[in-house]
């Protein structure tokens, strides 16, 4: 059975113009891709799509063959942006136990049962001895693994991840793509990126979104490939990082509007 799929899904904000058309594509239970694609081209609003916190306005989104809303606690979800007060004294372990709350039956205290998850999420992210630290106190980098640790709290079998990389450093970036690379072995992930140099050596798929969606093999991907999708410009760099050698590439499109 599919992880994820997408059938036919057309969208748009407001009775406005389309920011998917047509979209169909296939992830299976195991697999993992990267979704890339110009500002403005459809990413993030695929990804709210599939968490069930928008609806088509026709075709057919699913996830492990149900109705994302009835299955939203098999998914852990990292939003693009955190917006929180920097002087409201939350610790970190506060923050994970917040993936917990999908999971549980009733509201209330949380059990032991969901610290217990919140500490191994935090062990996964090699931030075990952080948990009563504030939030407001950590790096950019340990920030982003928090936000992983409270994704895998709910303990899923679908990640679902919207530019993770996007305000870290290279150390920090080097690190994040190690823990990555260890659960996309596990369980289901979905990357949304500018960077394919980040992914290009184990993600076998890339998805690339603008308006409609065409899968790739990652290997297939150059500056030409994503020029003739996307009609923007490409930069090619080279990352030396864990990359196989070879062309890697951002792709800085023209962008606007909903993504």
């Amino acid at each position: 059975m599919p992880a994820l799929e997408f059938n036919d899904v057309c969208f748009a904000y407001g009775g406005g113009r389309p920011v998917l058309e047509g979209a169909s594509f296939t992830l299976d239970e195991g697999e993992s891709i990267c979704v890339v694609g110009p500002n403005g081209g459809g990413k993030s609003t695929l990804i709210k799509l599939a968490l069930g916190l928008l609806r088509p306005d026709s075709g057919t989104v699913r996830l492990f063959g149900d109705d994302p809303a009835e299955v939203c606690g098999r998914v852990g979800y990292m939003p693009q942006y955190l917006n929180f007060d920097a002087q409201f004294p939350i610790t970190v372990l506060d923050v994970v136990l917040m993936g917990r709350l999908g999971r549980r039956a009733r509201p209330g205290r949380f059990r032991g049962a969901d610290r217990d998850a919140a500490g191994r999420a935090l062990d996964r992210v090699d931030l075990s001895g952080l948990g009563g630290r504030r939030f407001s106190d950590l790096s950019g980098g340990q920030r982003q693994r928090v936000l992983i640790a409270r994704a895998l709290a709910c303990e899923p079998d679908l990640l679902l991840l919207d530019e993770p990389t996007a305000n870290v450093d290279q150390t920090a970036g080097q690190q994040f793509e190690a823990t990555l690379r260890e659960l996309a072995g596990e369980i289901s992930v979905v990357l949304v990126s500018h960077d394919l140099g980040f992914v290009s050596g184990w993600l076998e798929h890339v998805l690339c979104v603008n308006r409609d969606v065409h899968m790739h093999p990652t290997a297939s991907i150059d500056g030409k490939t994503l020029r003739e999708i996307f009609g923007g410009d490409i930069v090619a760099v080279q990352h030396d990082h864990d990359c196989p050698p070879g062309e890697h590439v951002h792709h800085h499109g023209p962008g606007g509007g909903h993504d």
